[in-house]
């Protein structure tokens, strides 16, 4: 599949950071949790289960990967350091946490009107959750009530974890 098609063909910076990320390119081949994530959240207990989920499998090709909104009732108030130390030192997060972005509406970031054109649903809350294969395709969408540890959302993991690695394409000569 060409990396065009990819949803995850979109540059990001690292959290609290100026180094510039091509996620498409840094998880290649990986399978993808991507989260909206907040740390003042009814939800934001849900940190602790998705670095539980990202150690457990990202010995398999797995990542999450989170994106801070600021988008449901002002619940990720804090800067880019702020929501870093928070989440580092809260909940020990290890996962890969990129830039705090705009995840529904018009403003939404590249990314996200991707995500939710692929799936047809945007996030309604912090911690909505994606599982995108190793191709960079959309597998399944959770709504922010279901949790890192949910049947329903690691059987989608693990779905998409034994889906073969793709071959890459030959170029055009």
């Amino acid at each position: 599949m060409p990396a065009a098609a990819s949803v995850l063909d979109h540059d990001y910076r690292a959290l609290a950071s100026r180094q510039t990320v091509n996620l498409a390119q840094a998880h290649a081949g990986q399978v993808l949790l991507v989260v909206n994530t907040a740390s003042k959240c009814g939800f934001t207990s849900q940190y602790e289960g998705l670095e539980a989920l990202h150690q457990q499998l990202s010995p398999r090709g797995f990542a999450v990967i989170g994106f801070p909104s600021n988008d449901f009732l002002g619940q990720e108030p804090g800067s880019e350091e702020q929501i870093a130390e928070f989440c580092t030192l809260t909940y020990g997060v290890r996962f890969p946490m990129y830039e705090k972005v705009v995840v529904t509406g018009p403003q939404a970031t590249g990314l996200y009107r991707q995500l939710t054109a692929a799936t047809g649903v945007a996030p309604g809350w912090n911690f909505h959750k994606y599982v995108i294969g190793r191709d960079g395709r959309v597998r399944a969408q959770f709504g922010s009530r279901v949790t890192p540890d949910a049947p329903e959302l690691r059987a989608a993991i693990e779905q998409a974890l034994a889906e073969p690695q793709p071959q890459p394409q030959p170029q055009p000569r």
